[in-house]
């Protein structure tokens, strides 16, 4: 149950500082979002694991390091976590994100093609980089895992966001269509890119660590 709360929460944080940051136009947005996944992390990563994300979860269930069931309960509060933050952005940014929402529907967006490639490709980064920070042996107790995940992130974001709005995230995906932000009908889509991603990162991490 510890474990629950604490994925609970910092999906929660994460997704909260999504929203706000997008809402407030910042062009640092990104770092503030790296920042908030590093800032949970290291609060609540010994407990947890502080995946945060139903794609890391499937990545380190790929690798061994939880069960299935265990991953699916992870997934569960996780996406809550996103739904209950979602509706707090709301409540404090209602009209801003109308706007962007709005402006966003207007402008010319990448292709189908384009979003999986991004989406993919980083949230497949982003496991990897976890899966070899954080549940390695020879990185055991190292005190720059939450960080090396948060500039993932924030890396991801700055370099992506242009493309596929730099989500590499299931649970952010669904908070971000509560904040009107995204579609119902891209989770196939984003979805579909993300957890495979996750599924990759597994697959090389156990070809190439001698932790595997």
């Amino acid at each position: 149950m510890k474990k629950l709360i604490i994925e609970f929460i910092g999906t929660l944080i994460l997704v909260f500082t999504v929203g706000n940051a997008v809402a407030s136009g910042s062009p640092i947005a990104p770092i503030a979002i790296g920042a908030s996944l590093m800032i949970a992390i290291f609060a609540g990563g010994h407990i947890s694991g502080g995946h945060y994300n139903p794609a890391v979860s499937i990545a380190v269930w790929r690798r061994g390091k939880m069960s299935l069931i265990e991953m699916l309960m992870y997934w569960g509060v996780q996406i809550s976590g996103a739904v209950v933050a979602a509706l707090l952005v709301n409540y404090l940014n209602g009209d801003a994100l109308k706007h962007i929402a709005e402006a966003g529907a207007k402008a010319k967006g990448a292709s189908t093609g384009q979003v999986f490639v991004a989406e993919g490709l980083w949230t497949f980064v982003l496991a990897w980089v976890v899966l070899n920070v954080a549940t390695a042996k020879k990185n055991d107790g190292n005190g720059f895992y939450g960080l090396a995940i948060g500039f993932t992130v924030a890396a991801g974001a700055v370099s992506l966001g242009g493309i596929s709005g730099g989500v590499f995230n299931p649970a952010v995906y669904v908070g971000l269509i509560v904040m009107g932000l995204k579609s119902v009908g891209g989770i196939a889509l984003f979805w579909g890119a993300q957890l495979l991603g996750g599924l990759v990162a597994a697959a090389v991490f156990k070809a190439t660590s001698d932790d595997a």
